[in-house]
């Protein structure tokens, strides 16, 4: 059976607190066994990235530009799109899930992608009231929802 594949997007700049948040997130994902799918970038992305490195995950960076070599350092997968913007659809497609950790257009662009297609949307510390999103207090409660909308627990 294939794991699942769980995207965390967010803003490349943050504070120590998101950023802690993002790590835990990452750290929850990878404990569920599943995969974590990010713009492969800093800020929330690294977070995630490196907690679901530190507890052994595996994590798959779609990057905006040519280069391999943008990427965080954890981010175990690098992809590579030279589509910038655009990548934002393909990380939509490819997470089963989203889960959103504070955010900015680009972040709201991806939740808009996600709900379009029918995906569950999990924001926590993001965009409020918007139709159709699952919002947690919590990474715990965020990481439980995102893999309950999948039929992987919670």
């Amino acid at each position: 059976m294939r794991q699942p594949i769980i995207g965390v997007i967010g803003a490349a700049s943050v504070a120590a607190a998101g950023y802690e948040t993002g790590r835990q997130v990452g750290r929850l994902i990878a404990e569920a066994n599943a995969v974590l799918v990010c713009g492969g970038l800093g800020g929330i992305m690294e977070a995630a990235c490196r907690g679901a490195c530190e507890a052994g995950g595996q994590t798959l960076g779609l990057l905006p530009g040519p280069d391999a070599v943008a990427a965080n350092p954890w981010v175990t997968l690098p992809l590579p799109t030279n589509l910038g913007h655009a990548r934002n659809v393909i990380i939509a497609h490819t997470a089963q899930a989203l889960i959103a950790v504070e955010g900015e257009y680009g972040t709201l662009s991806e939740m808009a992608i996600g709900l379009k297609l029918g995906k569950p949307v999990v924001a926590l510390d993001s965009w409020p009231d918007l139709p159709g999103v699952i919002y947690a207090t919590n990474p715990a409660e965020a990481v439980e929802r995102a893999l309950g909308g999948i039929g992987m627990g919670g």
